[in-house]
């Protein structure tokens, strides 16, 4: 934490200016970023901050600073630097393996809670394309008669999933597996959960998170539909009768994505629920 002021360190006050300024010309919240940050140098929280303005950074504080900032400025994304994020309101642990959670993720978690609620009996659920486990862990948080199999292709991202799992007590419940979706699984499911590559590899090239999280998480191939296609089908064979399909999607191939469900489950219509913000993000096929 910090101590009196002496002239050779930093006061809070004057780390989160400087930190401000260095970081106004790449973030739109600069302000925030530069107090998560400090917070999380000195081990306080953002409170703690405003509370002592005066107080010094102490050596090794001010190196820590100053090493977090220029990371930043390299390009590095604040959860990686930090660590951890927030999603659902429990910290997941991130590496530049995994792409970092988004808050409308959510939806499709709250989507699947509210669902498990109503079928207390269903108890099966699987989570393709896991990453950082945010989705498998979130619900085994919620639901602790839950059991969770997890999938990814990538290793590296199964092991920060894996780390998550243990941080959050769920372990026991959550079994981490490399598949390439749902390819060898055996299943049946009751739930299957899916946060699959899904942007245009044209539009994602040109995105900022492309230079900043892992592309194999971004990339959804020329049309966005690489993934998603290949799970519907898959899924169709896996899913038990009466289940519950849901994959978070790309707003702008609402359409396609809504044909390629038609295509599999022609007995079920697909339905697209929306995010906070309006916009397509969720496909919901009941079976």
């Amino acid at each position: 934490m910090g101590s009196p002021p002496t002239p050779n360190q930093p006061t809070i006050e004057n780390a989160l200016r400087a930190g401000r300024s260095r970081l106004d010309a790449l973030s739109e919240s600069a302000s925030l970023d530069a107090q998560v940050l400090l917070a999380h140098v000195l081990h306080v929280d953002r409170g703690w901050l405003f509370a002592h303005p005066e107080d010094s950074l102490s050596a090794e504080a001010a190196r820590d600073w100053e090493d977090a900032l220029g990371r930043l400025e390299k390009g590095e994304a604040l959860p990686y630097v930090l660590g951890e994020w927030e999603f659902f309101g429990l910290s997941i642990y991130v590496t530049p393996d995994v792409l970092i959670p988004r808050p409308e993720t959510e939806l499709l978690v709250e989507t699947a809670l509210d669902w498990l609620g109503k079928h207390p009996e269903r108890q099966q659920v699987v989570d393709v394309g896991t990453g950082s486990g945010c989705i498998a862990v979130a619900l085994a948080v919620k639901e602790p008669g839950l059991k969770v199999t997890a999938y990814d292709i990538s290793e590296a991202a199964l092991r920060v999933a894996a780390r998550n799992a243990e941080r959050h007590g769920v372990s026991a419940r959550i079994e981490f597996l490399q598949a390439d979706l749902l390819a060898g699984v055996e299943g049946p499911f009751d739930v299957v959960c899916a946060n699959l590559p899904y942007i245009p590899s044209g539009r994602v090239k040109g995105l900022d998170v492309y230079a900043r999280e892992p592309h194999i998480a971004l990339d959804g191939g020329k049309d966005g539909l690489a993934f998603i296609g290949p799970l519907l089908e898959q899924a169709k064979r896996k899913i038990n009768d009466g289940g519950l399909i849901l994959a978070e999607i790309d707003p702008g191939l609402e359409d396609d994505i809504v044909q390629l469900a038609k295509n599999q489950f022609e007995t079920f219509g697909p339905v697209v629920s929306k995010d906070l913000e309006g916009r397509a993000r969720l496909l919901i096929i009941q079976t």
